[in-house]
């Protein structure tokens, strides 16, 4: 089927820059959208950036003029580029794909989550 594995993230004071990184790899006809959640401690699942087949992204009002997200379609790769971090970034972030698989179905897929922490 389909997986997604995540690169980058770690640790960086507040301020700093860090990239993510999500490769998809399996039997993808094509690309529904890709997109990059979070999850605090103790707190839900949410949306930090999305990219659909059109192109048109959204963003979070709480990283919007800060993060970034990108995506190289021909690679299936996205990417986050995340700038001015903030404490309240730290969460693991993961990566989402919806993509049109073989027999024509969608697929909806998670990466296995990176942990990204801002501290000084």
């Amino acid at each position: 089927q389909v997986q997604l594995v995540e690169s980058g993230g770690g640790l960086v004071q507040p301020g700093g820059s860090l990239s993510l990184s999500c490769a998809a790899s399996g039997s993808i006809f094509s690309i529904n959208a890709m997109g990059w959640y979070r999850q605090a401690p103790g707190k839900q699942r949410e949306l930090v950036a999305r990219v659909v087949s059109g192109g048109m992204t959204n963003y979070a009002d709480s990283v919007k003029g800060r993060f970034t997200i990108s995506r190289d379609n021909a690679k299936k790769m996205v990417y986050l580029q995340m700038n001015s971090l903030k404490p309240e970034d730290t969460a693991v972030y993961y990566c989402n794909g919806i993509f049109r698989v073989a027999g024509g179905y969608e697929y909806d897929c998670w990466g296995q989550g990176t942990q990204v922490t801002v501290s000084a």
